[in-house]
C-alpha cells in the first residue's frame, strides 16, 4: 500500500516545512489537486503550480498530479514540465471516448504514468475499455472540488468491482482512492483492492505525520 499526501490544505507559508516533514515521514507521493474553477468550483491551479516548483527544488519524492479541469490538454502541457510520476485526468471532463484516448496518448508522450479518474456517480463499466491503456484508476470517494469531505461508503463496493475487472483482464493497473480517507477506513479500502490512498486532511492535521502514514500503509 502506498500513500499519496494531498497538499491541498497546506497553507502557503507552511509549504516548504510541510514538504520536508512529509518526506521524513515517508510519504510515497505528493498529491497535487489541480482545479480550474470550471470543472469544479474551486480554482487551485496557480497555488498548485507554485507548490510543484517548490517540490522540484527541495525533494525527490514523486509527484502525483490530479487534474480536475475542463481544458485537459493545456493542463497536461503546463504540469508535465514538473516531471510528475503520474498525471490523472477525469473521464467526465471528456466529451467522448476518442477524447479520452487522445489524452491518454498525450500523457504517455510526456513519459508519465497515465491515471484516469472517475466521480462517485460514474459506473466502473464505463471505463473498463480504458483499463488496459492506463497505469492507474483513481476512484473518487467524495465529489471532487474540496478537501475535508466525508468518505462515501458505497465506494468500497466500487473498488471491489474495479479490482475484479482488473484481475479478470490480467492487468496490474493501480487503484487509487481519493476523498475522506482516514485511519478508520483505510484498512477496509485496502482490503477492497486499493493499492494507493490519497489523504490530505487526516495527515496534515495530525500531530505525527510519520505515525499516520505508517498506520495507513499497514
Amino acid at each position: 500500500m502506498e500513500v499519496s499526501t494531498s497538499l491541498l490544505s497546506v497553507k502557503k507559508e507552511d509549504i516548504i516545512q510541510t514538504i520536508y516533514n512529509l518526506e521524513v515521514a515517508h510519504t510515497d507521493y505528493f498529491h497535487i489537486d489541480v482545479m480550474d474553477g470550471r470543472f469544479v468550483e474551486n480554482d487551485t491551479s496557480e497555488t498548485m503550480r507554485i507548490y510543484c516548483e517548490y517540490l522540484n527544488q527541495v525533494t525527490n519524492v514523486p509527484i502525483d498530479v490530479h487534474l480536475m479541469v475542463t481544458n485537459i490538454k493545456e493542463y497536461i502541457d503546463s504540469y508535465s514540465i514538473f516531471n510528475p510520476n503520474i498525471i490523472t485526468f477525469h473521464y467526465e471532463a471528456c466529451k467522448d471516448d476518442t477524447e479520452v484516448d487522445k489524452y491518454i496518448e498525450q500523457i504517455k508522450g510526456r513519459e508519465c504514468k497515465v491515471g484516469l479518474a472517475i466521480k462517485p456517480n460514474t459506473d466502473i463499466e464505463k471505463i473498463v475499455k480504458f483499463l488496459p491503456k492506463i497505469n492507474l484508476l483513481l476512484i473518487m470517494s467524495v465529489e471532487p472540488g474540496k478537501g475535508g469531505q466525508k468518505f462515501i461508503e458505497s465506494t468500497v463496493e466500487k473498488i471491489k468491482k474495479a479490482k475484479a475487472k482488473i484481475d479478470e483482464l490480467g492487468l496490474d493497473t493501480e487503484i487509487e482512492v481519493d476523498g475522506g480517507v482516514n485511519l478508520e477506513n483505510s484498512k477496509e479500502i485496502k482490503e477492497a483492492g486499493a493499492t494507493m490512498l490519497v489523504s490530505g486532511t487526516e495527515i496534515i492535521s495530525s500531530k505525527d505525520y510519520k505515525y499516520t502514514i505508517k498506520k495507513m500503509k499497514e
